[in-house]
């Protein structure tokens, strides 16, 4: 685990997906995840996400002056997701690492599409007293199975029409809730080893510095046009790592 040319590609990666953040205001653990995924089997990546996502929401999560009122609102998503989380992580222990990495490069060609295209969800109004939990369930064994919290709960939280600092508060208070039930369920499944938590804890630092300097590139770019750069770049990235794993093994 401490081998030099895995820690270059740890801090590599996450400096990257720290800088995306800094520029663009998520993405961080889908980014690290997406760079590791091409050096590392996946169960071996997504412990290394952990720290860094916990650290870059709980700032997030509390920034929006909204804690009391999002949490009161989001509560019937977030619990089915905590235990849909732990059946998820069952499956990632029991699956085929190279399935789970196609299936996860399926996942971010889908969330990167969407993204280009725009793509908005209805308010689900009445409904969202029994969609909530119906999201969390997906989301949360999504979240399990691949280590990434975005999809579908991002559209899903675009969708309940929040002013836009606090739709920021919701999604790092639901990512920070996914991220921490994802690290108790990783645990309980024996997929953290202690090795991976100190690296991950190491891996921090290059996240942080990322951001930093994406927040300070932001004010010199064009926002609107880096952000559909950065989203065709995150579906050829995907869409290498479904073909790596569901094309190139039957050639």
């Amino acid at each position: 685990m401490w081998e030099i040319d895995l820690i270059v590609v740890v801090a590599a990666s996450f400096l990257l997906a720290g800088l995306v953040k800094g520029l663009v205001g998520l993405g961080l653990p889908t980014v690290a995840l997406a760079l590791l995924a091409t050096q590392l089997d996946l169960k071996e990546a997504i412990p290394l996400v952990l720290v860094p996502s916990i650290a870059t929401n709980i700032w997030q999560a509390m920034s929006g002056g909204a804690l009391k009122a999002l949490v009161k609102r989001l509560w019937p998503l977030l619990v089915p997701a905590c235990a849909a989380i732990w059946f998820g992580a069952g499956l990632l222990a029991s699956l085929d690492a190279l399935l789970l990495s196609g299936l996860f490069g399926l996942l971010v060609c889908l969330y990167a599409t969407v993204s280009i295209t725009g793509l908005q969800v209805p308010a689900p109004g009445r409904k969202e007293a029994w969609l909530s939990p119906l999201i969390g369930l997906v989301n949360g064994t999504v979240t399990g199975l691949t280590g990434s919290f975005i999809f579908p709960s991002v559209l899903y939280l675009q969708a309940l029409g929040l002013a836009r600092d606090h739709l920021v508060q919701a999604m790092g208070i639901t990512f920070l809730v996914s991220t921490t039930a994802m690290a108790v369920a990783l645990s309980g499944h024996a997929l953290l080893p202690a090795e991976a938590g100190l690296l991950s804890a190491v891996a921090l630092v290059p996240a942080l510095a990322g951001m930093a300097l994406g927040q300070l590139i932001r004010k010199r770019l064009p926002e609107a046009r880096f952000r559909k750069l950065f989203f065709l770049a995150l579906a050829a990235l995907g869409a290498y790592l479904a073909a790596a794993a569901f094309v190139t093994p039957q050639l």
